[in-house]
């Protein structure tokens, strides 16, 4: 049974549905800001699922009251890494530490490089997987883009 038709990578909210448009991805730091959340902009070009530190693209963006500051921070990275995988993250202090409550991928590659599944046979009948992300067979500064 295939649960990933697209073979798009699947991370964060809306990561099933269509690419969010930059009035789409407005309206949810909106929201967020509403709720009191400070923004960060993230980016990658190694999506492995366990890579949850992405690069921070400047500082958090704190105490703002309008989406403009973060989507011009987010078309500053676009800019300056137009191969990469970027999201957004969205931090709740509310309880005194920051939690992340929003977090969505804005920007792919125009390729994705996708994921590997490998099998490991060891001792007796273990079988152990690791998946391997395609990315890294290039070396950093390499990978975004056609192979």
């Amino acid at each position: 049974m295939m649960t990933n038709p697209t073979g798009r990578l699947t991370q964060g909210q809306f990561s099933f549905l269509p690419d969010l448009s930059d009035a789409e991805i407005a309206a949810q730091v909106q929201y967020g800001l509403h709720k009191g959340y400070a923004w960060s902009v993230e980016y990658t070009d190694d999506p492995h699922p366990r890579n949850t530190y992405w690069e921070m693209f400047g500082m958090p963006l704190f105490d703002l009251r309008d989406a403009a500051g973060v989507m011009q921070e987010m078309q500053a990275c676009r800019q300056s890494f137009p191969q990469h995988y970027i999201r957004l993250m969205a931090f709740d202090a509310t309880r005194g530490v920051e939690t992340i409550t929003m977090s969505f991928i804005v920007q792919r590659p125009p390729q994705e490089p996708g994921l590997g599944l490998v099998r490991q046979e060891a001792s007796g009948r273990t079988l152990r997987y690791t998946v391997h992300a395609y990315a890294t067979d290039r070396p950093e500064g390499q990978r975004g883009g056609a192979a």
